[in-house]
């Protein structure tokens, strides 16, 4: 088969459509034949060298795809050959063939195409282990995303308004705020103009954000403390801002205020299925009704991979770039 390699770290260049051997699925493993992929920020810092996969799972960049069941491994039950599935992986979704864990895997949701639904693995994961696992968002509060023209906040906007919450985004240009307006957010503010601690306070009546989802990291820290609200809670997902920040513990204190931080790549198996089934059991039925769909900026050829990863560092798209495979061109 062919992937995307990385022989040295460096710039989108540094991205290769090479052929490799093909995986063999090992027990309790599915080997799905790759329709398409989707580029995720934490495949930017895996071709810089910043962040290797996991041992002992695929060193190509990719972690989610959509495609069909090609083989069935050992003690797997519930799929078979010719199943269309998307998948969260640890790795490997820049290419024609990936084995994955069964338990990462999900159906292609009713209404939405193959190769769309290889936008939803890791952003549906993300959001729903985050914001409602973890930060047990509930109706009538209030959630502020950070980078709501993302991946991963066009899946918050409507995560979040479907369980009846008021969702506050932050963006750069009117145009990516308009676009999270049509998802839903209903507070709309544009980081570069405006201090989004004192507009989510004057929308909340002086209240503050109920759950914050932040990509950002130190570079927010202080204020996102200051924007939460009585028993908020703050769920960091990323170190956009860098990795390093002071925190006030008595503002923390005062506020009764909670902050996690997680990755998903690393996680075990066992918590990955964990979030898996609990995805498919409250998100997937969204996208049946209607109420959840895929957001995709652009679809480029995956031996492109490096044009995919131009568009992602300049931040031009809204929503998901797709890696889409040869067969399926």
């Amino acid at each position: 088969m062919h992937a995307i390699t990385i022989p040295e770290p460096g710039g989108p260049e540094a991205l290769v459509w090479d052929e490799v051997p093909d995986p063999e699925p090992g027990e309790g493993e599915v080997l799905v034949e790759v329709a398409a992929g989707a580029v995720n920020r934490a495949d930017l810092l895996q071709r810089q060298g910043f962040y290797d996969p996991p041992p002992g799972t695929s060193p190509y960049p990719g972690l989610e795809c959509s495609g069909r069941i090609a083989q069935v491994g050992p003690k797997v039950s519930g799929w078979s050959v010719g199943d269309e599935v998307c998948a969260l992986l640890s790795g490997g979704g820049y290419a024609e063939k990936v084995a994955v864990p069964a338990g990462q895997l999900l159906p292609v949701p009713k209404g939405v195409e193959l190769r769309q639904a290889a936008a939803l693995p890791e952003v549906a994961c993300t959001v729903w282990s985050n914001v409602f696992m973890i930060a047990h968002l509930r109706p009538g509060e209030t959630l502020l995303v950070h980078g709501g023209s993302s991946g991963i906040g066009t899946m918050a906007i409507q995560l979040g308004k479907a369980v009846g919450a008021r969702v506050a985004v932050t963006a750069g240009t009117k145009e990516k705020l308009d676009r999270c307006a049509e998802l839903g957010a209903d507070i709309l503010i544009n980081y570069r103009e405006q201090d989004f601690v004192e507009e989510v306070r004057k929308a909340t009546d002086g209240a503050g954000a109920d759950v914050i989802l932040d990509n950002m990291g130190a570079k927010y820290l202080e204020r996102n403390v200051r924007a939460l609200a009585v028993n908020g809670r703050l769920a960091i997902i990323g170190m956009q801002g860098g990795v390093k920040g002071e925190l006030n513990i008595g503002a923390l204190l005062a506020k009764r205020a909670a902050i996690s931080a997680t990755s998903l790549r690393g996680r075990p198996p066992a918590e990955k299925a964990a979030i898996v089934a609990a995805v498919r059991e409250h998100v997937w039925p969204l996208f049946a009704g209607g109420r959840l769909r895929p957001v995709v900026d652009r679809e480029l050829p995956m031996p492109d991979a490096a044009a995919a990863h131009r568009v992602v560092e300049e931040s031009s798209h809204v929503g998901k770039v797709l890696l889409i495979a040869p067969g399926e061109a």
